[in-house]
């Protein structure tokens, strides 16, 4: 559980972080020499819980496996 609430939480912050960016870009939008700024958001590491053709408790085989996302960083 802690891990889904540290995805969210990168998400939410990256989603400020973007509204901040959006809100500056505006509020100086008729400044002579402005210019404008621009976030980047990239996937940081995905943790894989399970591997494609892992063999189940039954005896069958996962023809997909099971990835976990751990969030996302912003660059300026």
């Amino acid at each position: 559980m802690i891990r889904g609430l540290w995805t969210a939480a990168t998400g939410m912050q990256g989603f400020q972080t973007s509204m901040n960016v959006i809100a500056n870009n505006l509020a100086n939008v008729n400044t002579d020499a402005f210019k404008k700024s621009r976030v980047n958001f990239q996937d940081l590491m995905y943790q894989n819980l399970r591997m494609p053709g892992a063999s189940t408790s039954t005896g069958a085989r996962l023809p997909a496996g099971i990835q976990i996302g751990l969030g996302s960083r912003w660059s300026p």
